[in-house]
């Protein structure tokens, strides 16, 4: 979330910015600074307070000694009243402090400058584009089609299994998976990334600091007895790892990576562009996430971007880079870049990809900190990517590669299935 001497001191420009993201409750901005107002004064009070109350109890000691006795007690008694008077102040600070996390929680991200204006997909901004389209053969089919034809993945016994959106990957298809998870953790582990396991339930601390939680808990899986949610991605157990951890400028950058699956509920999503693979409730993804110093986040930010092409310009895939118009971005990001990738036999583009700097948005739910060179204490920024997300990747190798013969693989899976075809 926002800090709340940002809002204070760049107010004329936190209003700016949120219009560009088409965020109409201005009205917080000014909550926030007036309700951190009244909270500077009632802690200026309880300070002064405070102050008055250990004189009077230093006098006391003083008094008794000189045998002053009602003095002494008189004292004991402004001790007294001063005390209560703490304990409301203190009282109604906390009241205050609770306030205004829960109204900068109603404020999303300031999107950067170089974000595009827009509302829509139509708006976002094509950076680069590479790779031609892929001529395929008469009678070339989609994915969902492929993927009967050669057993690669059962959607009815998932659906038994569990229910719609559940894939069941068996035989060829499972292997595919587990081939692509592996080469994209290779991919990272050679750049440098740290790999991690990580829980695939998280407790309500967690969702809320890289912000699921309050904004996104209808589409999350929700355990009531204890009170876990099941992942989305693995942004979320991953970049917990460090809350309210103070690290040194020399731990940073901080670079991890994990394979995870994914649980989304995706509540309302129907019609064509769901079919198949394009859009399930379970499906397994690489993510890489770092943590930066904020002076370089926008650097990190470019790094990452050429470090997700590249593993899909070794796919073969023709792909573009979006960067993403302010109103087409999510709640926590102050800057997007999509990928997506082309599928020749759907006739549409897939996205595969997204990668994000969120400045200090999530890391100031978190308290993740760090001591710079003159000892002030600083938010780190924090950036995740996926490094790849399975499904539409696996949609559009099959579409892609298809032959009249069977499904062809690009060379750097080659060694990861054992052959240089799927089927």
């Amino acid at each position: 979330m926002l800090q709340v001497n940002h809002i204070r001191q760049y107010r004329e420009k936190v209003l700016e910015r949120l219009s560009a993201k088409y965020f109409m409750e201005t009205a917080l901005v000014d909550a926030v600074i007036e309700k951190d107002d009244l909270r500077k004064r009632i802690q200026s009070a309880n300070d002064e307070i405070l102050s008055r109350r250990n004189l009077a109890s230093k006098e006391i000691g003083a008094l008794m000694s000189k045998g002053l006795k009602d003095d002494a007690e008189a004292r004991k008694q402004e001790v007294t009243d001063l005390k209560s008077k703490i304990d409301r102040n203190e009282q109604e600070l906390a009241r205050l402090e609770v306030e205004i996390r829960e109204v900068l929680q109603r404020i999303p991200n300031l999107p950067h400058e170089q974000v595009p204006a827009g509302r829509t997909p139509e708006d976002n901004v094509v950076v680069r584009q590479w790779g031609d389209t892929p001529v395929l053969h008469v009678g070339a089919v989609p994915h969902w089609d492929l993927i009967k034809k050669y057993g690669l993945v059962d959607f009815e016994t998932g659906v038994k299994i569990t229910g719609s959106g559940f894939p069941l990957f068996k035989g060829r298809g499972a292997k595919l998976q587990r081939a692509l998870i592996q080469y994209f953790l290779d991919s990272n582990t050679e750049a440098g990334y740290t790999e991690y396991i990580p829980p695939y339930m998280v407790n309500e601390a967690s969702a809320y600091g890289t912000g699921q939680l309050p904004d996104k808990e209808g589409q999350m899986y929700y355990m009531p007895a204890d009170n876990f949610y099941m992942i989305p991605t693995a942004e979320v157990p991953v970049t917990n790892i460090y809350r309210d951890e103070i690290l040194k400028e020399s731990d940073l950058p901080i670079l991890m990576t994990a394979h995870s699956p994914c649980f989304r509920r995706e509540a309302g999503s129907f019609g064509k562009d769901v079919r198949g693979l394009n859009r399930v409730h379970q499906f397994d993804k690489v993510e890489i996430v770092q943590l930066v110093h904020p002076d370089k986040s926008y650097e990190v930010l470019e790094q990452m971007v050429e470090h997700v092409e590249r593993l899909v310009q070794s796919l073969g895939l023709p792909y573009r880079i979006l960067r993403l118009c302010a109103g087409d971005m999510s709640f926590s990001s102050a800057m997007t870049y999509d990928f997506e990738i082309y599928s020749a036999a759907q006739e549409r583009w897939l996205e595969v990809s997204s990668v994000s700097n969120f400045e200090a948005y999530q890391t100031n739910r978190m308290k993740i900190r760090f001591k710079d060179a003159e000892g002030r204490m600083r938010l780190v920024h924090s950036l995740n990517g996926s490094s790849l997300a399975l499904p539409r990747i696996m949609a559009g190798l099959l579409e892609n590669f298809q032959t009249p013969d069977g499904i062809l693989l690009p060379a750097v899976l080659h060694r990861y299935v054992g052959s240089d075809r799927l089927v």
